[in-house]
């Protein structure tokens, strides 16, 4: 499993842009910068929705006066489906979705979970961190996919 310290594995993301979905790698979205990534379970789920997104997309610009280059969020979810969800969160222009879809990077780092049970099959566990120049400075999991407490905004910012 990931830890502090540790170089994110190499990746492939795609986003939802103007142009279609493009791909982007680690290095793109973390090289020589400073993120804030935080993994979901699944975009529209209801504590995804309720309270871990608008955690991220109301303290965006306290993140950024932290020093925050990009907020991103991570689901194994397709990118039309995360593009769905940012403007339906009105997280558009505030986090960046990255698409998942087939969970290599999530199992990668080690927090794959099996909600084959509910029917969602793999997914990523509820987790936040703070990943500077591709190296994880914080990070936060939760131990139940459906709180996000120890994994909130808050409790972030709290360790900037």
């Amino acid at each position: 499993m990931i830890a502090v310290g540790d170089r994110l594995p190499q990746a492939q993301f795609f986003v939802k842009t103007e142009n279609g979905r493009e791909k982007r790698s680690t290095d793109d979205v973390f090289g020589g910068r400073k993120v804030v990534l935080f993994g979901v379970p699944g975009a529209f789920t209801g504590t995804c929705s309720k309270a871990h997104l608008p955690g991220f997309v109301n303290n965006a610009e306290t993140f950024h006066a932290h020093g925050i280059d990009e907020i991103a969020c991570v689901s194994v979810n397709d990118a039309d489906v995360l593009h769905a969800w940012s403007h339906i969160g009105e997280a558009d222009g505030k986090v960046t979705m990255l698409s998942d879809g087939n969970a290599e990077f999530t199992k990668a780092l080690g927090l794959d979970i099996d909600m084959s049970g509910a029917g969602m099959g793999t997914r990523s566990k509820r987790y936040s961190m703070v990943v500077d120049d591709g190296v994880v400075k914080k990070l936060n999991i939760e131990e139940s996919p459906g709180k996000a407490e120890a994994s909130s905004a808050e409790t972030l910012l709290a360790q900037l």
